[in-house]
């Protein structure tokens, strides 16, 4: 009997996994990246938090400017597109990564980052995520988490606990939540993070370490919703949020993964890195060989 092979074994693991050095910046600096100051987030939503650490990303690498794309969903994630001063892209709901592809094939040498929330990206948008991942396209897919539909009112996403309230799952949610690191993992991304909005310097850190990754990166920020998830289960302020962000997260190498995760605990840090083909990059010599066959 042939035994099965996991492909993803058999995939490289980096020479270099050091993570490139970040700071932050004063907010004099970030601003110049923002069109305007002001947000339509709720107060305590930290959102801002996780939209300052990929400004604070983009410092860090001292990327170009004018070669940086954002690509944004439908919901409170979204609103990045509007906010963030770069060549940005509001897309229809869940559609978001299949813009960015598209972005990206037509000019590999953009860098592309496609933020989302969780719902946009692993409810509507699954199905996009699953394939760029598969392609390992080079593209950083940041998603902001907070376990619930906030914009629309406050009904249960993917990422839901078991047990939670929200407008649609008023006496708890019954369903599992998706662990979406651990599904873009399966799906093939070849760099896989999670940061909290509690720690700000180690999601700066996750979300750089994604966008110099040559391939499809995934950086999950656990971000928090007062107004809604916080309300219907009885942690109502922001602060209050945090502290649980503080609790729940476990540094990867700490991490027992035999124990419960997601709800309780769960791992932050890089969880995946390894390297193999770009799908630009190997869509391009298959076009180079068919032009020197034909030639």
């Amino acid at each position: 009997m042939t035994a099965l092979v996991d492909e993803q074994a058999l995939e490289r693991p980096p020479d270099d996994c050091r993570s490139p050095k970040v700071a932050g910046h004063p907010t004099s600096a970030i601003r110049r990246y923002l069109r305007s100051p002001k947000t339509i987030w709720c107060p305590g939503c930290s959102n801002g938090i996780a939209m300052r650490a990929v400004v604070d990303a983009v410092l860090s690498l001292q990327l170009d400017h004018d070669k940086i794309a954002v690509v944004a969903g439908i919901g409170c994630a979204g609103r990045v597109a509007q906010y963030l001063d770069f060549s940005t892209v509001h897309t229809p709901h869940g559609r978001a990564l299949a813009v960015a592809t598209g972005a990206k094939a037509a000019d590999p040498s953009l860098t592309l980052l496609v933020v989302m929330g969780d719902g946009d990206c692993v409810a509507i948008g699954g199905n996009h995520l699953i394939h760029a991942a598969r392609r390992n396209i080079d593209l950083t897919a940041i998603v902001f988490n907070n376990s619930i539909y906030g914009m629309t009112g406050g009904q249960m996403s993917p990422t839901t606990f078991p047990g939670d309230r929200s407008t649609t799952s008023v006496w708890g949610n019954v369903e599992p939540a998706f662990d979406t690191c651990e599904l873009a993992h399966a799906a093939g991304a070849t760099y896989v993070a999670r940061g909290t909005s509690y720690s700000y310097m180690k999601l700066v850190q996750a979300i750089a370490g994604g966008i110099v990754h040559r391939g499809f990166s995934f950086v999950e920020a656990m971000t928090s919703c007062p107004t809604y998830y916080g309300r219907q289960n009885d942690v109502p302020t922001a602060a209050a949020m945090l502290e649980v962000q503080k609790a729940r997260a476990v540094p990867v190498d700490k991490f027992d993964r035999d124990g419960p995760r997601l709800r309780d605990r769960y791992p932050v840090g890089v969880l995946h890195h390894v390297e193999r083909a770009e799908y630009t990059s190997a869509y391009e010599e298959v076009r180079r060989r068919a032009q020197d066959r034909s030639g």
